[in-house]
């Protein structure tokens, strides 16, 4: 059975540009699961703020975590309206005016009220597909989770229900006399790459780089 679309309303429709716009629950589910940090804006005391954080989803619920004494996470766990976005770079567009110059981009925006999980086994599940989603079959090779540090996390999701994605590919698009100007257009490609894994200063000797933990292909990247 497909997913359902997210909701469009006013403030989640794309208006600038909107053939850009997509409400396809699979092509936003496809940017979040290819990004690892959101930016989420929400209003303590009459002003904005934005603050950047690291992010999962799983099925149709996106889940950040941090401090238990963090103020951002207790405003929005007690129901402040966020707006969660995550975007990436594809590519430098190069045209032949300065004006059409752009970047190939994929970026969604979602909107709704957090919920913090209580429950401390629903918690401890959360956290364990956070580390699994980047490194898998790694959480059972790491000393499991005390109370404490439980206590001290507070896990907050947000249905994937009213937002849009958008998204720009493919080249320039000029002014139809300036594709006869002599000046090189094109793109520029870009993409994240993960570089060779590196101990810590720390480490035990004797204590090999597991297999494929530079390899993270699952998720995206290309390896240096």
């Amino acid at each position: 059975m497909s997913n359902p679309p997210l909701k469009r309303t006013d403030r989640s429709r794309v208006k600038r540009l909107p053939k850009r716009g997509h409400y396809d629950f699979d092509a936003v589910a496809a940017i979040l699961d290819a990004g690892f940090l959101c930016h989420i804006g929400y209003v303590i005391d009459g002003a904005p703020l934005v603050t950047p954080t690291a992010y999962w989803r799983e099925g149709r619920r996106v889940y950040w975590h941090g401090s238990h004494a963090s103020r951002m996470l207790n405003i929005q766990a007690a129901g402040a309206p966020v707006c969660l976005t995550v975007a990436h770079v594809d590519g430098f567009v190069m045209a032949r005016s300065a004006f059409h110059h752009s970047i190939n981009y994929r970026s969604v925006m979602l909107f709704g009220s957090a919920n913090a999980i209580g429950d401390a086994d629903e918690k401890l599940a959360a956290l364990k597909g956070f580390v699994e989603r980047m490194y898998p079959r790694r959480w059972e090779t790491l000393r499991p989770v005390n109370r404490k540090e439980l206590r001290a996390t507070t896990v907050l999701w947000m249905d994937i229900d009213e937002g849009s994605a958008k998204m720009r590919s493919g080249p320039p698009v000029d002014d139809e006399p300036d594709y006869a100007l002599p000046v090189w257009a094109g793109v520029v490609p870009v993409r994240m790459v993960a570089d060779r894994p590196t101990n810590d200063p720390r480490l035990s000797p004797g204590i090999e780089v597991p297999r494929g933990l530079g390899d993270l292909r699952h998720l995206g990247l290309a390896r240096k």
